[in-house]
């Protein structure tokens, strides 16, 4: 079943996180559930928007940081991500947290050929 597109696809917080999640190595960017989802092999990132809620960003964090990550009152646990935390986006994010999220988030599931590339950058 197909979904409905969730976002606009001209959003600027949207192309800021592209400009980020896209400048991984071999990242991509699929729809899936009527979102955009940053792929290495797998998934890393899905990007929410709601009317009610605005913009979010989900990641898979490193184990090692999930407890203090959980304990930030800025994120929380998505439905249907249960191992995933969610981060909303608004005009107080700080763009370089993201982009370490990111980054945590791709070494989780991206192949090792990749996360080589990653070490010494």
């Amino acid at each position: 079943m197909a979904h409905e597109r969730t976002y606009d696809p001209a959003d600027a917080t949207l192309a800021q996180l592209r400009s980020l999640a896209l400048a991984l190595p071999e990242s991509t960017e699929v729809e899936a559930w009527g979102r955009p989802t940053f792929r290495a092999g797998k998934m890393f990132a899905v990007y929410g928007r709601t009317p009610e809620d605005g913009a979010n960003l989900i990641v898979k964090p490193d184990p090692e940081d999930l407890p203090g990550l959980r304990d930030d009152g800025r994120f929380y646990v998505p439905p249907y991500f249960k191992t995933w935390l969610a981060l909303d986006l608004d005009d107080t994010t700080d763009w370089l947290e993201v982009n370490e999220l990111l980054d945590a988030s791709y070494r989780q599931v991206a192949p090792k050929r990749l996360t080589d590339r990653l070490e010494g950058s």
